[in-house]
């Protein structure tokens, strides 16, 4: 069970099509190659902002993608997404958001709001939280979050793409992504060539 990724967004509410701006991110790409880590933290910060901007006002939503999930909690514009291994339970997974989002706010209250470029500050509770909440027990104590679970919708998708907008495609918003330098989206198109589209991830 493995925590890669958590980042924190802000995710405006507005429908001018602006994308969330990242508040908070920590991630863990040891365990993939050396040369491989650049690539796969921008993919990171592309799929986070991707789905945080898909995911309404107080939803919840796991995307299923290979063997990994991305799940993402956004409360009233706070937006916390964490990457999870498949194998990491998904009740502890939205318990650790649940903490994230709720230790943003203990700490930053409501200056988010007028945030508009990403932060490249590091939080450290977040790079704590992602090395404590490895182990699934340790984020399950911290909440009762069954009750919050029954009382909010959480949508599971099955791809990226059924996250998508109709007419959206993933190979296009990979294009258009300031998040992916031209090596990654060319990485991005020849794993695809290969059947292996985004195994980083």
């Amino acid at each position: 069970m493995k925590i890669t990724a958590l980042l924190v967004l802000k995710c405006d509410s507005r429908s001018d099509g602006s994308d969330p701006v990242i508040l908070a991110n920590a991630t863990d790409v040891s365990h993939f190659g050396y040369f491989q880590r650049v690539t796969v933290k921008q993919f990171i910060v592309f799929v986070g902002r991707t789905v945080a901007k898909r995911t309404p006002p107080d939803q919840r939503h796991s995307v299923q993608h290979e063997e990994y999930k991305v799940h993402s909690y956004n409360r009233n514009g706070l937006c916390v997404v964490g990457f999870m291994d498949d194998h990491y339970p998904v009740r502890s997974a939205f318990s650790v958001l649940n903490k994230v989002i709720d230790e943003y706010q203990k700490c930053f209250g409501d200056s988010w709001r007028t945030i508009q470029a990403d932060s490249t500050q590091p939080w450290p509770y977040l790079n704590e939280a992602l090395t404590k909440f490895q182990d699934p027990a340790e984020a399950d104590k911290l909440l009762k979050i069954q009750r919050e679970l029954d009382e909010t919708k959480i949508i599971l998708h099955k791809t990226i793409d059924s996250v998508l907008e109709r007419g959206e495609k993933l190979d296009s918003l990979v294009e258009k992504s300031s998040d992916l330098s031209a090596a990654s989206q060319m990485f991005y198109k020849q794993a695809k060539k290969t059947n292996q589209c985004c195994t980083i991830l």
